[in-house]
């Protein structure tokens, strides 16, 4: 087991054959590729699970089971690095054939799977991997429709289940509760609007200090190369609104509605870059990176499908100073693009307990761990 894992990390190449737990399983991504991705000095990345096709949302329990949803795929993982070298040895299929289960969440011992239009649960899906019991329907009746219907899911600090619901277009007045973030009791009660007037966010987070909710944004398509940004949003209170249809990136009137200026919303933190597809995002909370990194933004932006020049592709850092005021927007990991052809796409990162960085790719099909050493060798 050590050596075929470190056979990978070490740059072996494809592996052809795995764990028992991963039998039979290909990596999308070899050493090669890796060797493509730019890191600041003194981080490295490697491999931390191989062949997790579709690879989206991640959620980790308190027993330090990784959790990732899909998109397309249909079906929920589980990850475990029983031996806590960094490599997840041990994979279980938690569910299949299920409806764009992208967002995934953890409490109270049970795993939320959040579909189209439904909200699962798994109870005690720590004690029963190898043989996950049915889910308990939570919630049936979320929006439905393909279009942005894949949802980001997660608890906040003060215990309700987050969704995000994404408008059913491209650009519209929406009605009901899509183009929203919601929020549900964990029994699936008391369902309610939280922010208002946001086109499809696929990630959100809470500020470690005050508790402050905050989430990426998608722009709208068709309004040419390089309008409208995409977004990064603070909500400091429920109910505020964040301007779509009406305006985009905080200062960017839709054409096809007027009467509504951007200064009746609120504002972005920071506009991000057109089209970027800006997805999962944390505060960076861990010990193991610099200081300089500690309650920073990193934030995975997926990239362009229908810019005449690819961009994003990449995880970026958002530098806050201490009014939580945007003051850098810069490149953290970059290479998964090379040229006009993209080899992979970050959807999501999740801070481990160590202070490592774990970032899913749903192209690449692999969970890659971002580690900062004194000793690692600078990529640049």
């Amino acid at each position: 087991m050590t050596n075929i894992k470190n056979y990978y990390r070490l740059g072996g190449g494809l592996i052809a054959a795995c764990t028992l737990a991963f039998s039979a399983c290909v990596g999308a991504v070899d050493a090669d590729d890796l060797s493509k991705l730019r890191l600041p000095e003194g981080f490295s990345v490697e491999i931390a699970a191989p062949d997790v096709p579709n690879a989206r949302s991640m959620t980790r329990s308190d027993n330090g089971i990784v959790y990732v949803g899909t998109r397309k795929d249909g079906r929920v993982w589980g990850l475990r690095d029983g031996d806590g070298d960094g490599s997840f040895e041990q994979r279980w299929r938690i569910d299949k054939g299920l409806e764009m289960p992208n967002g995934v969440a953890w409490r109270g011992g049970h795993l939320y799977v959040v579909t189209n239009e439904r909200v699962l649960r798994y109870d005690d899906i720590d004690d029963n991997l190898t043989k996950p019991p049915k889910p308990t329907v939570v919630f049936d009746g979320l929006p439905d429709g393909d279009h942005h219907g894949w949802r980001y899911a997660a608890f906040g600090p003060d215990g309700w289940l987050y969704i995000a619901l994404g408008a059913r277009c491209n650009v519209c007045e929406e009605t009901g509760l899509a183009g929203q973030i919601v929020r549900m009791q964990p029994d699936g009660s008391n369902l309610q609007s939280y922010a208002k007037g946001v086109r499809n966010s696929v990630g959100f987070t809470w500020h470690p200090d005050d508790g402050a909710l905050w989430f990426t944004d998608n722009g709208r398509d068709w309004m040419g190369d390089d309008l409208p940004p995409c977004e990064l949003n603070r909500a400091t209170d429920k109910g505020q609104h964040f301007g779509f249809p009406y305006c985009h990136g905080g200062f960017v009137t839709d054409p096809e509605f007027d009467g509504r200026p951007c200064s009746a919303f609120v504002a972005p933190v920071q506009p991000l870059g057109p089209h970027v597809a800006p997805l999962g995002l944390k505060f960076y909370t861990g010990e193991q990176f610099p200081a300089a990194y500690r309650n920073q933004v990193l934030l995975a932006e997926h990239g362009s499908w229908n810019r005449s020049e690819k961009i994003g592709y990449r995880l970026m850092q958002l530098r806050l100073d201490d009014a939580q005021n945007a003051v850098a927007y810069e490149p953290f990991v970059t290479g998964w693009l090379q040229g006009e052809k993209a080899w992979g796409r970050p959807v999501d990162v999740l801070v481990e307990p160590d202070g490592s960085l774990l970032v899913s790719d749903d192209v690449g099909a692999v969970i890659y761990r971002i580690r900062y050493t004194a000793t690692a060798v600078a990529k640049r």
